[in-house]
């Protein structure tokens, strides 16, 4: 059963998805707002399709604050990256460079204020993404960052990444740690039915010393690696 809700989880979502890229593609050229809707709407339709399909269900213990914030969340599977638009209101995204590659997807990703980023970046692509950050933070949007780079299996601890630390420095905002319990049910193939546990942790004040930075975001995002 597992395997027959996965095939079907498969083919509606990614059928649905194309409807939703063209229809984000129509709406980008005539109306921003309703483009943005539809982002959302693209990561309610993620939801709709786990619940019904695979059994999933999400649950949200605290939640974004009311100011704009850099939110620090910890990376097990796609779920986090898919369900942002969700979660978030307009998010920006610091996304793998990669991505940027899909055919009509990546154009709207970029249009949408999701920023590129290269795992082997020098200092120069370094700060570029820092100065799309501080230009977006300004906008007022919830900038969503993975500090550790890429997945990580559920239950390893991996020191974060360096640009994190560089793009809370120059965009002076407290950090929203978020742990994320999804790698269990979502990073395989066959995907299992349970609960997947965001968790919120308290902001941390910005100015902080990097070393210091970077601790209390690491052992916040893993608050559930139990």
């Amino acid at each position: 059963m597992i395997i027959l809700r996965n095939i079907c989880f498969y083919i509606a979502y990614y059928i649905g998805s194309t409807f939703y890229v063209i229809a984000a593609l129509a709406l980008f050229l005539f109306d921003k707002t309703l483009f943005r809707r539809i982002v959302k709407g693209w990561g309610g339709y993620h939801r709709d399709c786990m619940h019904l399909f695979l059994h999933i269900g999400v649950k949200v213990e605290g939640g974004p604050i009311d100011r704009p914030a850099l939110y620090a969340i910890k990376h097990e599977s796609f779920f986090e990256a898919l369900d942002a638009p969700q979660m978030f209101s307009v998010p920006v995204v610091f996304a793998k460079r990669e991505l940027f590659r899909i055919p009509v997807w990546g154009y709207l990703a970029r249009k949408y204020g999701l920023v590129p980023v290269a795992r082997d970046q020098g200092a120069r692509a370094l700060m570029q993404i820092m100065r799309e950050a501080r230009q977006k933070a300004e906008e007022g949007r919830p900038l969503v960052i993975f500090p550790e780079g890429t997945r990580v299996p559920h239950g390893e601890r991996r020191k974060l990444q360096s640009g994190f630390s560089g793009i809370y420095k120059m965009v002076k905002l407290p950090v929203v740690p978020v742990a994320v319990n999804s790698g269990p049910l979502y990073h395989r193939r066959w995907k299992r039915p349970g609960t997947i546990t965001y968790r919120f942790g308290e902001p941390i004040p910005p100015g902080l010393p990097r070393q210091e930075i970077e601790q209390r975001t690491l052992d916040a995002i893993n608050a559930l690696n139990r």
